[in-house]
């Protein structure tokens, strides 16, 4: 019998493809380290505990794989019927035995890379909405699964930190934060810059910035609203190189 494998063709979309598998696999193994106990502990995200992380990846992957299959069939399959519906959904989910909460995340897991897999090469280009409103081709599908399993493979609260993270991602991740403050003008004076290299993000044209510098996975940490240990803070919005809070990003 002939291997299934990927019908996408384009080297870039293979590539984000094994960078979500790779973020799907740390996932399941931070998962896997936790007792069935330490399910109910706190997780990174303020009112949420692992469980709901879990619960939210876990409906996030079929929640995507329904933007897939719209791709593939033309059919219109939104992520959600609603923000309550996907509410409701993630703190039903955070209920479940500990088992069939793993299972949830393992079976979308699954479900979602098939539909990856059988996606023709030519149906990656179709266009689908998000959640957000947002219309995208659906290779970006791929990205917005990559995201989530990295992050909140760090939310649960287990030993992984940003610096798991591949640059690669990290990168991307950053774009999308800082692009999403310039979108609603919240980055005005302050610019991000990585340590060691050319990469500043933000309002790099400010004459008097607060400038917000660190390594890659700090920097990140620090956008994305988990901490800020590990970068450093200029300019007038600091205090004894205190850096404020990052602007809110979703």
């Amino acid at each position: 019998m002939v291997a299934r494998h990927d019908q996408a063709t384009d080297p870039r979309l293979q590539e984000d493809l094994l960078q979500a598998r790779r973020g799907t696999a740390f996932f399941a193994r931070k998962l896997n380290e936790l007792s069935d106990a330490e399910l109910d502990g706190d997780s990174l995200l303020p009112g949420w505990t692992r469980r709901h992380i879990v619960a939210h990846v876990g409906y996030n992957a079929r929640a995507i794989a329904r933007l897939v299959e719209w791709a593939a069939t033309g059919v219109e399959t939104p992520m959600y019927s609603s923000p309550e519906v996907r509410n409701h959904e993630i703190e039903f989910g955070a209920t479940l035995a500990p088992i069939a909460l793993r299972h949830l995340f393992d079976h979308s897991a699954v479900h979602l890379n098939v539909e990856w897999r059988d996606l023709p090469a030519d149906a990656w280009h179709h266009r689908v909405e998000t959640a957000q409103g947002r219309i995208v081709p659906a290779e970006e599908t791929v990205w917005m699964r990559t995201r989530e399993v990295w992050l909140h493979a760090v939310d649960l609260d287990n030993g992984a930190t940003f610096s798991d993270i591949p640059a690669p991602v990290l990168e991307r991740l950053l774009k999308d934060i800082t692009g999403a403050w310039h979108t609603r003008g919240t980055d005005t004076g302050l610019v991000v810059q990585i340590t060691g290299t050319d990469l500043a993000f933000g309002d790099t044209s400010a004459a008097n910035p607060t400038i917000i510098t660190g390594p890659l996975p700090a920097v990140a940490e620090w956008a994305a609203g988990r901490g800020s240990h590990g970068i450093h803070a200029t300019g007038t919005a600091t205090t004894d190189d205190i850096a404020p809070a990052a602007p809110k990003w979703i």
